[in-house]
């Protein structure tokens, strides 16, 4: 049972720096459990670096992160993928030349048939996972509304389609935490709602998520709280409501 309203992840202190330039000072911010917290601020704020810190690609200056209690920072992606982190990109990274289900089949880490030693041993060895493997990402379709593109190239798909195979392909791992960046950026609006529909009932199947995104009508609609950044730094916390009528977050987005 999901024990909504904990905290399933809490960053304090995080730093990132290059140089003399601080990219992100002193970030802190947590994410609650079940619920889908936005990430936002004006551009260059510091959210996308923040992010990469949290998800393991960028290693921090200093600071902590830590998920379900334990510390993860400076820990690799692939290392968190296996603690139940996931995530997906501002701009999308299907596999252009594999078809949908292939996208979803190479999600999963640490397959069994991946190995020369697993190969030597035969399918009977591999086979039951594979079948496993393949019900999952035929479920993910289903859901998503994708099935009838299961055997198209992802290098044929419209900017929403991509969107959609990027968050069911985060989704083969079956995390608790799903790190989003920018999933409407360059999705029409009606395929934006269905998407908006998606991740609610993702959050109530229990999935906790951490959410940047630029259009406020979809954070108002879909996040419970929300964490603003400018110039590096968290300058607010609260609901929708609550930031918005903060002056310091009014400013820095008049401040560009």
């Amino acid at each position: 049972m999901t024990r909504r309203g904990t905290d399933i992840l809490r960053v304090r202190g995080l730093a990132k720096s290059y140089g003399g330039v601080r990219a992100v000072q002193d970030a802190s911010f947590t994410v609650r459990r079940g619920q889908i917290t936005g990430l936002i601020g004006p551009n260059g704020a510091g959210k996308s670096t923040a992010l990469g810190m949290i998800a393991g690609a960028i290693k921090p200056t200093s600071g902590s992160v830590l998920l379900e209690g334990a510390e993860v920072a400076g820990v690799p992606s692939y290392k968190l993928a296996r603690r139940g982190m996931a995530r997906t990109f501002q701009i999308s990274s299907e596999f252009g030349g594999l078809t949908v289900l292939e996208n979803l089949l190479a999600a999963p880490l640490r397959q069994r048939g991946e190995s020369l030693w697993a190969a030597m041993r035969g399918p009977r060895y591999w086979r039951a996972e594979e079948r496993m493997l393949i019900e999952r990402a035929t479920a993910l379709m289903i859901r998503f509304d994708m099935i009838k593109m299961a055997n198209e190239w992802a290098a044929s798909l419209s900017g929403g389609q991509r969107r959609l195979l990027e968050i069911m392909r985060s989704l083969m791992s079956e995390p608790t935490l799903l790190l989003l960046d920018e999933p409407m950026a360059g999705v029409n609006p009606t395929l934006g709602r269905r998407i908006e529909d998606y991740l609610l009932d993702l959050q109530a199947d229990g999935l906790s998520m951490l959410l940047i995104e630029h259009q406020m009508a979809v954070v108002e609609r879909l996040c419970e709280s929300v964490v603003v950044m400018a110039q590096g730094e968290v300058i607010a916390d609260g609901t929708m409501a609550e930031v918005s009528a903060d002056r310091r977050v009014l400013d820095a987005y008049l401040r560009g």
